[in-house]
């Protein structure tokens, strides 16, 4: 059995016609490489190169050994190619699901420190408004999928087979505004009674992870003014900062709005969103395991502040 690296030793002579030259292209001291060489020709049992004053030709059996070694150290290369290619870091595609917000708001410099690490993977982004980013998940339209849950909740639906959540990031949902309203003006914390009465914008009354909150609104006496048939935010936000009503968000949609919003916390603090991921499990790739890492470091470092 060759030393593969003698083998390139004797291939890097043959190309560079010099020790000197190959020990250099290798970055080793010519001394050394001489060593490999020296041991290379023990282990064939057979002279494989002439020294001469202007460097170094190859006889005749160095010449079959390095035409061997060629191809023998070029399969290894692709060995290494595919075996990282199968790991799922090197080349290979992750597609990825997240919905509006987690999108806009922490996915992005999640995404962009796993490019850095692991350029050669393709990444695919697709938006799904949960709960289909975990219906996408177990089709295997995705290789993970960000997705959220709100409490109170809604009668869970069964997961699905196969598919794992794994909790990221929780935050409180909270009263906004519109700047210089009535309700506007205290620090504290305010009892949901007192939305009684009060114009508030529902926020995708049909939408499943809504549900429950929207129920438990309505029997604090906060009925809906203005329903707004969106999944998104932005326009919540943005009806809520020209006056229209006032709305229930997740704090960090409060916090990332470019609509100006004046900004309460609830009594009590039951009413809260569960970011996720979702996953297959052991059965995931390294590329979606790799990136299910930097999303638990990134969530945590991307919540917005108390």
């Amino acid at each position: 059995m060759y030393d593969p690296t003698r083998l390139a030793a004797l291939v890097a002579v043959a190309e560079a016609g010099s020790i000197t030259r190959a020990a250099a292209r290798l970055g080793y001291t010519a001394p050394a490489l001489s060593q490999q060489l020296a041991k290379l020709e023990r282990e064939a049992g057979a002279v494989l190169l002439v020294r001469h004053h202007r460097g170094a030709r190859l006889t005749a059996a160095g010449e079959l050994l390095a035409g061997r070694a060629r191809r023998v150290l070029d399969e290894m290369d692709q060995a290494r190619h595919e075996l990282a290619r199968l790991a799922g870091l090197s080349g290979g595609r992750l597609r990825v699901g997240t919905f509006t917000t987690a999108g806009i708001h922490l996915l992005p410099p999640v995404l962009s420190a796993f490019r850095r690490a692991h350029p050669d993977v393709e990444l695919v982004v697709t938006d799904y408004e949960p709960p289909e980013g975990v219906a996408a998940v177990a089709a295997g339209e995705v290789d993970l999928a960000l997705t959220h849950a709100y409490e109170p909740a809604a009668v869970p639906g069964p997961a699905p087979s196969g598919v794992l959540t794994e909790p990221l990031l929780v935050e409180e949902l909270v009263l906004v505004t519109a700047v210089g309203q009535a309700l506007a003006g205290g620090s504290g914390r305010l009892p949901v009674t007192e939305l009684a009465g009060r114009p508030l914008i529902s926020s995708a009354p049909a939408h499943p992870p809504r549900r429950g909150v929207e129920r438990a609104l309505a029997e604090a006496g906060a009925l809906p003014a203005v329903v707004c048939e969106s999944p998104g935010y932005a326009l919540v936000c943005a009806l809520v900062s020209a006056g229209i009503g006032m709305a229930v968000v997740p704090e960090m949609v409060a916090a990332m709005s470019p609509a100006p919003l004046s900004v309460r916390r609830l009594e009590p603090a039951a009413y809260r969103r569960t970011i996720s991921v979702a996953h297959r499990g052991e059965r995931s790739s390294a590329a979606a395991a790799t990136l299910r890492s930097l999303l638990r470091s990134g969530f945590g470092r991307g919540a917005p502040a108390p």
